[in-house]
């Protein structure tokens, strides 16, 4: 094996991507209208055929799909080919209405394998490597994903999932495991519990991560990193489209590759609906071209993202998505103001204080009020209260100055706040509950 998992495909030229794209399209277009009651009324209601789309360029003839569509044509409603082809079904762990069902053929399943291959080697992962996975295994998608793309690759899973973090790091040290898998936040978990248990971090042979599931930024990176010495990756994946492998980073960190000629994606301005240049951000959109089961057209991810096609200095010539600055649906609107988890984040590691933190929003005599409740390090629960005073100030005004809108600043005791093994509950939005 060489430097990459899959060169032929990760170092391909455009001319040779936008082939296999067309084809797969081309593919996938007359699997939808002829096997997808939904896709047949969508196409004929705007007026395309099968035969309308020539090549990827035509991709922009297709109607959207979008979460509630899977929800209204639960659980089975979408699929593509008959279930007793299906090996597979996983369903998100959505907070809100029906779950989104999604089903897998073999081939879909060796395909995603495929991405969360490629993100392992692109993480420096080799075959002689033991892969820790500390996901959740069962219907959500981010465990299996790992699992099976640490088989593909030839290295040896460690099936953990998730939970008795104590254990964990005790598996970390007693198996020797190179990698760890998890959504970022129980990263940090894991990293915390490893000070606490007086571990040496390097100590370890864990020498990177790949982490997602939930948003992170640069600066949360920079902490696990410190916090296991080890190299922290991102990685990508939604239920509805595939698990952890649609995209992911490479040794340059500069945005995460994504698996096109098996998802193919836009990034659109949210409102009008139109595709939006490279580099622009705006709301990230993936057709499946390359999956047999759920072949999802033009699905609107609502994750806020933008497209580099630029080269990239590992030679991948896949395009790169830059890391999300959060969600249309999650996006907070306090006092006219757009905000999102991810600068709240932002803020609170740049004034060298925790990412342990839970954003709270109220409504007060008909306004909006936000709390922002952040953990104290050890270090910090020990100063003086003027300096916490001080601290909690600071933060407050820096808050302001990068959001634009005002929050109270709470500074709570350490390993007070909500842990969690999974994603982590960062907003707690209590308006709607008032009528």
């Amino acid at each position: 094996m060489g430097s990459y998992f899959q060169p032929e495909i990760e170092t391909a030229t455009r001319d040779y991507l936008h082939a296999v794209q067309s084809a797969r399209l081309i593919r996938m277009v007359e699997n939808c209208y002829r096997n997808v009651p939904f896709y047949r009324r969508q196409f004929d209601a705007a007026g395309l055929l099968p035969g309308d789309i020539h090549s990827i360029a035509d991709i922009t003839k297709l109607p959207f799909t979008e979460k509630q569509d899977l929800r209204d044509t639960y659980p089975f409603g979408l699929f593509a080919v008959p279930r007793e082809k299906l090996v597979r079904i996983h369903a998100s762990s959505g907070t809100t209405g029906k779950q989104t069902v999604v089903g897998y053929t073999q081939e879909d399943v060796l395909h995603w394998a495929e991405g969360a291959a490629r993100a392992l080697v692109a993480a420096g992962a080799t075959k002689e490597d033991y892969i820790h996975v500390s996901y959740g295994y069962g219907l959500f998608t981010g465990g299996l994903g790992l699992h099976y793309g640490a088989e593909l690759l030839g290295a040896t899973a460690i099936p953990v999932s998730s939970g008795n973090t104590k254990r964990q790091v005790q598996i970390l040290q007693d198996f020797g495991s190179n990698f760890l898998c998890c959504t970022p936040s129980y990263a940090m978990f894991i990293g915390e519990t490893v000070a606490q248990m007086g571990i040496d971090p390097k100590t370890l042979a864990v020498r990177g991560g790949l982490f997602g599931a939930e948003p992170w930024t640069e600066n949360m990176r920079r902490k696990i990193e410190r916090l296991l010495d080890i190299k922290a990756h991102d990685i990508y994946g939604l239920s509805e489209i595939a698990g952890p492998g649609v995209s992911y980073d490479c040794k340059e960190f500069h945005g995460m590759h994504i698996c096109e000629d098996y998802f193919y994606p836009e990034v659109i301005d949210p409102e009008t609906l139109k595709p939006l240049p490279d580099g622009e951000f705006g709301e990230l959109v993936f057709t499946c071209i390359g999956k047999e089961a759920l072949p999802l057209v033009r699905y609107r991810t609502r994750d806020i993202s933008a497209l580099v096609h630029e080269p990239c200095g590992c030679g991948r010539t896949l395009v790169r998505m830059l890391k999300p600055r959060g969600r249309t649906d999650d996006m907070l609107i306090i006092r006219g103001v757009n905000v999102f988890p991810s600068q709240v984040e932002h803020v609170i590691l740049e004034q060298g204080l925790e990412p342990n933190y839970q954003i709270v929003v109220d409504r007060q005599d008909s306004l909006d009020v936000m709390t922002v409740l952040v953990e104290l390090s050890d270090a910090m629960f020990s100063d003086s209260v003027a300096f916490i005073e001080t601290a909690q100030a600071r933060l407050k005004n820096a808050m302001l100055s990068t959001l634009g809108v005002s929050a109270d600043i709470r500074l709570v005791d350490p390993r007070s706040l909500p842990r969690s093994e999974g994603k982590a509950m960062r907003v707690v939005d209590r308006r709607k509950l008032v009528d």
